[in-house]
């Protein structure tokens, strides 16, 4: 690089810096916008009543493909597409979820490309939820191996995270390991309570004890 060209970046890298901005910053648009999407998300996952539910999910999904559109880039954008596709697809269910979960793959896919470790590895969470979730060939994606390989790369990433750990201890429980699942369900529950998540961390400590209380039952009969 030219010093001259260096000298002119390094004198805006300083600029920027003293007024607490960056080079590569984004607009202070896209973190209110994110979090107001994880927030419509536990509210429509966890509150909104179940009559409503797939209502409520068809505009979040409008919301978080306009978000991906003005930010393709961010990887963060694409994994919270894909998340609310593939819980869109578990309200809807039957075989015309699949094409959610389909869209849904295909955004956290890209999100994978783009920063593997965007958002504490969310993207592999999610990715090895869908494998679990989705029926196998010849009627859907789901793979057992693919799942079990996504959720303990996320598990690398984030070990101490709620949802890779509850996640991982879902899949255990339905391959028939009690006392692996109930370990990840400890540890899940002892997960530090994530910033601006606070519904989200109240529903799914709901589903922590529910899945507890059901592992606990098979492990004493």
């Amino acid at each position: 690089m030219p010093r001259k060209k260096r000298l002119i970046l390094a004198c805006l890298a300083t600029l920027l810096a003293g007024l607490g901005l960056s080079l590569h910053a984004e607009p202070a648009g896209f973190d209110a916008e994110l979090l107001a999407i994880q927030t419509d998300w536990a509210t429509a996952n966890y509150s909104v009543p179940e009559k409503q539910r797939e209502a409520a999910f068809d505009q979040l999904i409008a919301r978080a493909a306009a978000f991906r559109q003005q930010y393709p880039q961010r990887a963060e954008a694409l994994i919270w597409e894909g998340i609310v596709l593939s819980t869109a697809a578990g309200v809807k269910g039957g075989l015309g979820a699949l094409g959610l979960a389909r869209q849904s793959r295909e955004k956290l896919d890209a999100a994978l490309a783009i920063d593997a470790n965007a958002l504490d590895g969310s993207a592999y969470t999610s990715l090895g939820t869908l494998y679990h979730k989705v029926p196998g060939f010849p009627i859907g994606f789901g793979s057992d191996k693919k799942a079990k390989d996504y959720l303990r790369k996320a598990l690398q990433i984030n070990p101490d995270g709620i949802d890779p750990n509850y996640f991982y201890a879902e899949f255990l429980y339905d391959e028939g390991d009690y006392s692996g699942a109930l370990r990840y369900l400890e540890k899940a529950g002892k997960a530090p309570p994530r910033p601006g998540r606070t519904s989200a961390d109240e529903g799914r400590r709901q589903d922590i004890r529910t899945l507890m209380a059901r592992v606990r039952k098979e492990l004493t009969s």
